[in-house]
């Protein structure tokens, strides 16, 4: 009688990574979202500001982090390194305000997502963040905001749009009140599309 050997094949965890400058509040956000998950998992939180709160946020939430300068970014491979070491498949950005070097985008060619607090075209480049971006939109007068998802390149903004959500602008919206509209926007649908674009790369390989 034959004898037949099942070998099953087993994958370990996708490993994201997440870069943000600030209070960390959509990287909060994306942890908790893939704590559960059974594929893919937030292992590593890095920034370039020594003091920004998404770092508490981070270690309160179990996830390494790592503190960087201009020189680590720009002249050193000691970022690629470190994402080396946490095996990370996929990067985030959460509120990262530098641009991103070449050699990283490189190391991860369409494997690195950004969000931006506008409808691309509109209020993107260098110096459009945050509270800039609302205000710009308050005094256009737009009837509607929202946010772009999009792969990301060596210009600000420029990358290939994935995903645009909308929401109004009322005439009596201030530059935050469009931002909490805007937010909750962004924590409803980054983590979702993280996850659609992370399980493409894993269907690939």
């Amino acid at each position: 009688m034959p004898i037949f050997v099942f070998i099953m094949k087993t994958t370990r965890m996708i490993n994201i990574a997440i870069f943000a400058s600030g209070n960390g509040t959509n990287t909060e956000q994306i942890i908790r979202y893939f704590r559960e998950h059974n594929e893919i998992h937030v292992n590593f939180v890095l920034s370039n500001k020594p003091r920004a709160y998404v770092l508490e946020r981070a270690r309160r939430l179990g996830v390494d982090t790592f503190v960087f300068d201009r020189r680590q970014f720009y002249y050193t491979n000691e970022v690629i390194n470190a994402l080396a070491g946490h095996t990370i498949d996929f990067i985030v950005l959460a509120g990262f305000l530098w641009l991103i070097p070449g050699e990283l985008i490189k190391a991860y060619k369409n494997r690195m997502l950004n969000i931006h607090p506008a409808l691309l075209p509109k209020y993107g480049g260098k110096g459009m963040y945050g509270k800039k971006v609302h205000e710009a939109v308050k005094n256009s007068g737009d009837t509607e905001t929202g946010i772009s998802i999009h792969y990301v390149n060596e210009k600000y903004d420029e990358g290939q749009v994935i995903f645009q959500a909308r929401c109004p602008v009322q005439p009596d919206d201030t530059p935050d009140d469009i931002a909490a509209k805007v937010h909750q926007l962004e924590y409803e649908y980054y983590p979702k599309v993280i996850e659609r674009e992370v399980k493409k790369i894993k269907d690939r390989h």
